[in-house]
């Protein structure tokens, strides 16, 4: 027998299940928020959106969400003039920058977190024409797959950042290995912590859905969850 709950539109059952999955991420950034000591409203959520359609990321928008992350330039670039509605969005880029398109990056975004040498900044800062957020990204693991600056080269690329005038450097962000038992990513969180504190920078970028919570007690200020808003994605 059917219920009234089983014969909602497809369209309206979507958008229900995103509002009680964004739900239960807030809970679960609200309860480390109360075990870490912090306020909830030092902690920014970030919806990763990549590869998902403008719809999704419109729907995401009308259900609350106003911080979003994507990963690749030329995909973001297809999905942008289809949300120039949402006024109150931020775009977030999260994924490795080639510098050859750093030009559209800055057209596209109104952060990029993961800045990983001077000759990327350089190129940001001469195609921004305005201040232009960033974040540095920092290695901290020995996976070649993973990209990032190392902590040796981090007081160079931070003084090479502060010369250039449409920069604001905020933070650091990473990115450690994966791993299903979120306590692995630990060390890597309070090591990028112990680095930001270092070199006097606010910003935190650090946890996605299965480790949001260790990272938010090693002092994320940005998490960045795809997965446990959206399910699983198609193609990584």
């Amino acid at each position: 027998m059917s219920t009234a709950h089983d014969a909602r539109p497809p369209a309206v059952a979507r958008i229900d299940l995103l509002r009680e999955r964004i739900a239960e991420v807030e809970r679960r950034i609200e309860a480390a928020a109360r075990r870490a000591g912090r306020d909830r409203s030092e902690i920014t959520l970030i919806a990763v959106t990549k590869t998902f359609p403008p719809s999704l990321i419109r729907e995401a928008y009308d259900a609350g969400l106003r911080v979003f992350g994507e990963n690749y330039v030329q995909e973001f670039e297809q999905k942008r003039p289809e949300l120039e509605d949402l006024t109150e969005a931020r775009f977030h880029f999260i994924g490795h920058l080639q510098s050859n398109k750093a030009r559209r990056a800055v057209q596209l975004f109104d952060a990029i977190e993961t800045v990983d040498s001077a000759k990327l900044a350089r190129r940001l800062d001469a195609a921004a024409g305005r201040e232009l957020e960033i974040m540095i990204e920092v290695k901290l693991s020995a996976e070649e797959s993973k990209s990032g600056a190392a902590p040796e080269d981090l007081p160079a690329l931070i003084d090479a950042i502060r010369e250039c005038p449409n920069l604001r450097l905020t933070g650091l962000m990473t990115m450690p290995p994966w791993s299903e038992d979120p306590e692995q990513s630990r060390p890597y969180f309070r090591r990028l912590r112990e680095l930001a504190e270092r070199f006097n920078l606010p910003k935190l970028s650090m946890g996605m859905s299965h480790d949001l919570e260790v990272a938010i007690e090693e002092g994320a200020t940005h998490v960045r969850v795809g997965t446990a808003l959206f399910g699983s994605r198609t193609r990584a």
